[in-house]
């Protein structure tokens, strides 16, 4: 049975929207102004911190290792992203949990500074090893960060806006990584074999943001007052009284809580399902697009065929962007499960698009980003659909465990990716398989429940 359902304080003085409303922007405070600013800015260095590896590991690897390994370089690549992805599956999960005991804000706060500290580090590598290990380091606080603004989102939004704000966070990454490929063309042209250190050293910069989220960013209304509640549930227990199973609910450790319950247990395991179909999909399929798209341009004899990878992998980014922005709006015009198929259906669609239909390297690079739109881009239902789903208790904790553990299996992606791509001849082949993830995805679609409309349970 779920736990009741009533409005939190940022809901129930939200009054209803007459037919002539003003534009949902209007209704909004500088106060969530500055919540979704502070998430903006800690998302779109996750988006920087994670681009700049795939920018960066093939320079740094080369001059890491050792002349003996170099036969084996993408394998030390597959292993520096494995890290990357294993790191943030733990560190999200742990993040999670963390926000629904200790604060949205004073958690974002710490995992933002993990991420920047690590990132920063990660410049004075001395061997791969190090490398891979600063990237583990790194990825606890990647994962952690997305959680806590979300969720922050989620909760100090109104309904009206809530879908919105959160493609505009969502695009966040999108943004960071425009903004190390930026970083990246210019530390090249300037600072020679070593700009792979300086574009780490330049992850540093989030930690200063720390300050402005301290002074500017509240705390969330709703996880405080069920903050007090826990605590206050908490020392009756001590005490000696029997909870009731309302209030075992929200005293009892987050993860039990939310697996004890069938409803909820139900709803975050087909959440994430089709959060392993989005991770899995995207880090097993578009992280081989540039290789994909160099190897289409020396085939047609293109002149300087590495300018188009890095042309397809921006066209990719772009539409990511959009896909991320158009999801936030079109959740509220046609429904969030309309938007999972859309998507997921998209998805499917794009990769042979991609991978078998795009003859020429232009075709590729328009390619690219319709399917960056569909499969990058389709992260953001993770921001708008999972929040509405779960009590203030657990929220954080769901929403980490949806987003964060399918990298406990996406973290493979790009090992199995790699090996499939030698054993069966190409890119292509392998593509089309991962794709089948987007099929059984969009089966879950139809168990899942429509939110849109309907208040945050509380």
């Amino acid at each position: 049975m779920l736990p009741r359902r009533s409005l939190p304080p940022t809901e129930q003085l939200t009054p209803p929207h007459p037919a002539h409303s003003p534009p949902w922007h209007r209704e909004l405070t500088r106060a969530q102004w500055r919540v979704l600013a502070a998430a903006f800015l800690g998302w779109i260095f996750d988006g920087y911190e994670a681009y700049a590896l795939f920018l960066a590991m093939v320079p740094a690897l080369s001059q890491l290792l050792e002349p003996g390994q170099f036969p084996n370089l993408s394998s030390y690549a597959g292993i520096l992203l494995a890290a990357t992805l294993l790191g943030w599956a733990i560190g999200g999960v742990l993040g999670g949990i963390a926000a629904d005991y200790f604060g949205r804000k004073r958690t974002m706060m710490a995992t933002i500074l993990v991420y920047a500290c690590f990132t920063g580090l990660t410049g004075f590598a001395q061997s791969w090893v190090q490398l891979a290990a600063f990237r583990f380091l790194t990825g606890l606080g990647l994962g952690g960060e997305w959680a806590t603004g979300a969720t922050l989102i989620a909760e100090s939004w109104p309904p009206r806006a809530r879908a919105k704000g959160q493609g505009i966070m969502q695009s966040a990454f999108g943004w960071g990584s425009l903004l190390a490929a930026a970083a990246w063309y210019v530390l090249q042209s300037v600072s020679g074999p070593g700009a792979w250190r300086i574009l780490f050293f330049l992850g540093i910069v989030p930690a200063c943001f720390v300050l402005y989220i301290r002074r500017n960013v509240r705390e969330s209304e709703p996880w405080l007052a069920k903050h007090d509640e826990r605590r206050k549930l908490e020392e009756q227990r001590r005490a000696g009284r029997s909870l009731s199973r309302e209030e075992a609910f929200v005293a009892d450790f987050t993860v039990v809580s939310l697996f004890r319950n069938p409803p909820l247990r139900r709803l975050v395991l087909l959440m994430i399902g089709m959060s392993v179909a989005s991770s899995v999909g995207y880090w097993a399929v578009a992280t081989w697009i540039p290789a994909y798209a160099e190897s289409v341009a020396r085939s047609a004899a293109v002149a300087d065929p590495g300018r188009w990878g890095a042309i397809a992998g921006l066209s990719h980014t772009v539409g990511a962007i959009i896909g991320y922005l158009a999801g936030g709006f079109l959740a509220d015009v046609i429904g969030r499960r309309a938007l999972l198929a859309c998507f997921f259906g998209g998805g499917f669609l794009s990769i042979p698009l991609l991978y078998l239909w795009a003859p020429s390297p232009e075709a590729v690079v328009f390619a690219a980003g319709l399917n960056g739109m569909l499969t990058l881009g389709q992260f953001v239902w993770m921001a708008i659909y999972p929040p509405e789903l779960f009590p203030t208790a657990v929220r954080a904790t769901a929403v980490s465990l949806v987003f964060n553990s399918a990298r406990f299996i996406s973290f493979l992606g790009p090992l199995f990716a790699g090996v499939l791509i030698s054993r069966l001849g190409g890119y292509s082949a392998t593509a089309m398989l991962f794709s089948l993830l987007y099929l059984g995805a969009l089966c879950i679609v139809p168990f899942v429940p429509e939110t849109k409309g309907k208040p945050l349970p509380a």
